[in-house]
Order: structure tokens, then C-alpha cells, then sequence
């Protein structure tokens, strides 16, 4: 009976935890559509963390991250709707996960009137210190994008659609 009783402990244990990291994606995404930097900030693991976003460098340092966020996405007339789904998350420790996540990004840049989609992947490991999870690790990649355009009239016109453009390489 006492292995059925730790082997519930132990399953429960772990959705608590996956529910646990659900919510801190969550609080995530909802604060970079909230413009919440402090809580985009508390989001992130505070001693080592690497944030790789396809088309932006690699951060080591989340404070490094939260300045380029309020710098590109904290400005008048931009508006972000970020929507992940389709997650999967894996214990892998007693205080470490990873997660995979689909991710739904809308922009609205209104100076350039213009809007764009993205559909995006995340990869994610996760660590939990001092009893609550932080994001340690995250990388993203962009499957696909479609940029509108919004004329004086309101019609909106598709610029670009399909796979991500890819910046070009320089020469070696």
C-alpha cells in the first residue's frame, strides 16, 4: 500500500509542477502583451538564463533581454498578442523541465500601419529554486510569417507571407 501511496505523491507531485510551469508561460507571454517588464523580468531564472530568439542575439543575462523588450516593444503604437498552445512538458529532474510550445504572435506596429503574424516554436527548460519555477533556458524559431500593410482607407494589403525571411549572410 505504501508504494501506491508515494506512486499518487509522486503523479501528483508532477502535474502540480506542469500546472506550475503552464502558469509562469502564461504570466509570461501576458505580461510582454501587457508591457509588465518587471514581471517579464521575474519570469526569467536571476542567475543563468539563455534567451535565443530566431533573429535577435543570444541572451546570458535577463536584464541584457528586458532592456531590448522595453526598447522594441514598450513604445506607443505597438500592440502584441502573443497565444501559445499545443504544450508539452517533461519533468526531467526533481527541479528541472523542459517544455515545447506553439506559440500564435501578432504585432500591430501602428506608425508603419502595418501587422504581422507569426507562428512560432519554443523550446524551453525550465529550473525551480527556492520552490518556484523560473524560465532558464528558452529558444524560439519562426515557421512561418505573414506581414499586412493598412492603407489611409483601412484595406489591407498582404506584403509577405510563407517562411520566415532569413538575413542575409555576409561573405566569409
Amino acid at each position: 500500500m505504501n508504494d501506491v501511496v508515494a506512486d499518487l505523491a509522486a503523479r501528483l507531485a508532477a502535474l502540480e509542477d506542469k500546472e506550475a510551469i503552464r502558469l509562469l508561460k502564461s504570466r509570461y507571454l501576458r505580461a510582454c502583451d501587457l508591457k509588465d517588464v518587471e514581471t517579464v523580468r521575474d519570469c526569467f531564472d536571476p542567475d543563468e538564463v539563455v534567451i535565443a530568439y530566431q533573429g535577435f542575439p543570444v541572451f546570458h543575462r535577463r536584464d541584457d533581454f528586458v532592456e531590448i523588450f522595453r526598447q522594441m516593444g514598450c513604445q506607443p503604437g505597438v500592440h502584441d498578442i502573443h497565444h501559445a498552445t499545443n504544450w508539452e512538458i517533461e519533468i526531467t529532474g526533481p527541479d528541472k523541465a523542459r517544455g515545447l510550445w506553439s506559440l500564435n504572435f501578432r504585432t500591430i506596429l501602428v506608425g508603419l500601419r502595418q501587422i504581422t503574424r507569426l507562428a512560432v516554436e519554443y523550446e524551453d527548460v525550465y529550473r525551480r529554486k527556492g520552490g518556484r519555477w523560473y524560465i532558464a533556458e528558452t529558444v524560439s524559431r519562426v515557421t512561418s510569417v505573414i506581414t499586412e500593410e493598412v492603407d489611409e482607407a483601412g484595406a489591407i494589403k498582404v506584403v509577405s507571407y510563407g517562411e520566415m525571411p532569413q538575413a542575409p549572410v555576409e561573405p566569409a
